[in-house]
């Protein structure tokens, strides 16, 4: 299980790093996380790309592109640091965390990070991108499979989309100074 994993994140970084994997977003810059303690979903696909922060700077990002056709996500945890001058304040969302999981249909992802213990079911890797997704660089590295079921998650992400995000028994909470001390998800 490790092994095809290493040789995914080798390959999806030496496409990045050699121009290969783009993508066409614009972003913040600031990143957020999420965690939760299981995420179980059908039809996976994973490719690299890039994003660019808005503004006249236009920094670019490498990053890795998960995309899932539907997920659960149990005991759901986001968390953004949105500091002011001299004021902690963290962002928290939380969710699925009683007998029903958070449910998201045509999930993408854009991660810096990703931590867990994952199974993946009929894996396909060393796929080309655009066979998984057509705006993906041609010839790039891509991975995908039937299923993945990933415990313990924890992403550090540039940004999420979903088609629809079903947050089943929402809490958000703005924690502001001691507050916010020991609230990101991880």
């Amino acid at each position: 299980m490790m092994m095809p994993a290493t040789a995914v994140a080798g390959a999806i970084l030496f496409g990045m790093s050699s121009g290969a994997i783009a993508s066409d977003i614009t972003v913040s810059g600031q990143t957020f996380k999420i965690a939760a303690d299981r995420l179980e979903g059908d039809g996976f696909k994973q490719y690299g790309g890039i994003v660019r922060e808005k503004g006249k700077d236009g920094k670019v990002h490498p990053i890795a592109l998960s995309e899932i056709s539907s997920a659960e996500l149990y005991n759901l945890c986001q968390s953004v640091r949105a500091d002011l001058p001299g004021l902690p304040v963290v962002l928290t969302i939380n969710a699925g965390d009683g007998k029903e999981p958070a449910r998201a249909k045509d999930l993408l992802i854009a991660m810096d990070s990703l931590n867990g213990n994952a199974t993946f079911t009929n894996i396909q890797i060393g796929r080309d991108a655009t066979d998984l997704n057509p705006t993906a660089q041609k010839g790039s590295f891509g991975q995908n499979s039937e299923r993945v079921s990933i415990r313990n998650l924890q992403q550090v992400s540039r940004y999420t989309t979903a088609a629809t995000f079903n947050l089943v028994g929402l809490r958000l909470k703005v924690n502001v100074g001691e507050d916010a001390k020991g609230k990101e998800c991880f």
